[in-house]
Parts: structure tokens; sequence; C-alpha cells
């Protein structure tokens, strides 16, 4: 496969980075008149911008992955990955943020690589993805291995968060909630922040194994 067809997706209607290029401007409802020249205007622009920098990114992961020995001709009858790239793709012409991004491109490596959970949990998973904010990834990351102040003997799981994320520095309505929406989806395994404990306890994990396994669905595999 030439490196044009993965980082240029003009490719035939069964191409992998054509089937990428489709997915998320087709659920895109059909409006008219004023509403429409506005609409195109305003949106239609930047959102082609965002849909080629999307599949120029993933056509580059992909051609990595086919340096390395993937058969990517392969993929094009994989019903399940190509139903996994046109779901990402869908999320990720919806944000900006770059963790956001990142983590939908790795699910699509993890895809094309076959290390992917059942399709149910795969389905939860991106769900998560679309509904927490990349903040809510970076606390989450950071509580699988969490790293208190070397100096800190006591204290609570908040004065590691704010240690590692000053910019959450009394933010705790905001933090405490984003915690929340973490350890409701049973991604973390204690229910607050703010419990008194040993420093040895501070640097324990807090992720649960659900958590461990989303972290590694949304993680390039090369790291």
């Amino acid at each position: 496969m030439a490196d044009d067809d993965l980082t240029t997706p003009t490719a035939s209607k069964g191409d992998v980075a054509h089937v990428m290029a489709k997915a998320g401007l087709s659920s895109i409802p059909v409006i008219g008149g004023a509403a429409a020249e506005l609409f195109q205007h305003l949106v239609q622009p930047p959102l082609e911008r965002r849909r080629i920098a999307w599949m120029n990114a993933v056509g580059e992961k992909l051609k990595e992955l086919e340096d390395r020995g993937l058969d990517l001709d392969s993929l094009r009858e994989n019903e399940r990955f190509i139903s996994t790239v046109m779901h990402a793709s869908q999320l990720a012409l919806r944000t900006h943020q770059e963790e956001k991004r990142a983590a939908l491109r790795n699910v699509i490596v993890n895809a094309a690589r076959g290390q992917t959970p059942d399709e149910a949990v795969e389905h939860m998973f991106l769900d998560f993805i679309d509904s927490l904010s990349d903040l809510h990834i970076r606390i989450l990351r950071l509580f699988q291995a969490p790293k208190p102040p070397q100096t800190m003997s006591m204290g609570g799981l908040s004065n590691v968060l704010e240690h590692n994320m000053p910019e959450l520095r009394g933010r705790r309505d905001l933090y405490d909630q984003f915690w929340r929406d973490l350890y409701s989806r049973g991604l973390v395994n204690t229910d607050g922040l703010h419990t008194t404990m040993s420093g040895s306890g501070l640097a324990q994990k807090r992720t649960t194994g659900l958590g461990d396994a989303f972290l590694k669905f949304i993680s390039d595999p090369a790291e």
C-alpha cells in the first residue's frame, strides 16, 4: 500500500480512510435556506479542516503499523474494525480536545492490532471518551500511579491532585465533580479525595480493573 493511500484518503469506497472520511459528516442533519448558508459559512470550513487533520493523523498511525508488518488490506473486510473506526471518527470530529483525539486515535490503532475488549465493553469505553473531558482522563491517569509530594507524610488525595495538576488548585467543587464522574463509572476505587492518610497511602493506586482496562484501551501501544 503506497504512502499516499494513507495520507491523502481519496481511495475507493472500500478504503479504510474513505470510511473514516464519511463517518463523522454523515450524521449532521440536513437544514435548508438561510440556516444552511449560515451553517456552511461558520461551521463547514473548520469542520472540513478538522476532518482532514483527523484522517491524516489516523493514516499516519496506520502507516506505522503497516511498516511493522500489519496487513492493512485485511482490515477492509473486518466489520468490527470498520465500526470502531466510524464510531471513533464521529467522536473525534465533535471535539477539539487533543487528549480525547489522541485517545481516539489510539483506539483505532489498538483495534487494528486486534487488542480490544469485548464489543459491549468497547462501546461503553467509547461512550466514556465522549462523555468525559480531557481533565477526567488526566486525573484518571494520575491516580493509576499517584505521585504525592516527597515531603508530604500525611494528607488527602486532593493534595496529590493539586500538586500534580496546579491548574485545579483551589477548585475543589470542580475536581470533586470530576472524581464523582470517575467513581460512578467504576473507574476509581475511592469515593472521595479528602480522607487524611499516610504518605504511603497517598501513593497507592486508585484505579480499578475497569479503569486500568479503559486506560489501556485509549493508550498508545508503543508507549
